[in-house]
């Protein structure tokens, strides 16, 4: 029998993924007037393993989640770039065999489970920050096959101002070129900004090109990030 526990917002990040421990960059304490998410375990909640579930084994679903068994957060990342996924699966065929390949097509075909709700917290501090002036974007590394039945699907995106979607523009991140045009397209400048990320090589990303970064743990270190850079939201209430 095959249990599922959701996993927390930070579970699922790519194996070769260093874990700093950040710190805010205090420098910026109130210059800050823009705030740029990314999507994927900083608003809502995915886990590949969701998708899988209802038809696979844990020792299976842990096999295909090891990127020397199947190359799957290889061929991942390469979707996010927008390589077709009618091109990734032959590869992974190829490369890692049938029973990863089938797994890969199965999943594809069921990724809107693989999501499985909004961040715990990220509705009520998009709504703190607008309130309190600040602007939100999004930049978020997702193929384009699969984004819009996801847009369609959570509302809390679209109270981004605007976005950019890496399958679109051809571009993904830890890319420097993709920070730059997300704040030439948003025209914003990267030292009034801060960029939320679940992957610290994201975060470490955007702090090359000049823009603070956060690295999304919990709801309330985020929060407190955040106040600590100078942002006039509610602070955590405290037993």
């Amino acid at each position: 029998m095959t249990n599922f526990t959701p996993a927390t917002p930070t579970h699922v990040v790519h194996p070769d993924d260093p874990d700093p421990d950040y710190q805010p960059d205090l420098d910026r304490k109130g210059s800050i007037e823009n705030v740029i998410f990314d999507f994927g375990n900083v608003l809502v909640t995915w886990d590949p393993r969701a998708a899988l579930v209802g038809r696979y084994s844990d020792e299976l679903i842990a096999r295909f989640l090891d990127n020397e068994a199947s190359g799957f957060w290889d061929y991942n990342h390469e979707t996010d770039r927008g390589v077709p996924t009618k091109d990734i699966i032959p590869r992974m065929r190829a490369e890692h065999g049938d029973q990863m390949a089938d797994i890969l097509t199965w999943y594809l075909d069921h990724f809107l489970d693989s999501l499985i709700g909004v961040v715990p917290g990220a509705r009520q501090l998009v709504e703190d920050l607008k309130n309190a002036g600040i602007h939100v974007w999004g930049l978020s590394n997702w193929s384009p096959e699969s984004f819009g039945s996801v847009w369609d699907a959570y509302p809390l995106l679209h109270e981004m101002e605007d976005k950019v979607i890496s399958g679109y523009v051809g571009l993904v991140k830890p890319s420097p070129e993709i920070f730059n045009y997300a704040l030439k397209k948003f025209g914003i400048s990267a030292r009034t900004s801060v960029f939320i990320d679940d992957t610290p090589r994201n975060v470490a990303a955007a702090r090359n090109v000049g823009i603070a970064g956060v690295v999304q743990t919990t709801p309330q270190k985020v929060r407190r990030e955040l106040i600590a850079l100078g942002l006039d939201i509610p602070s955590v209430q405290e037993a």
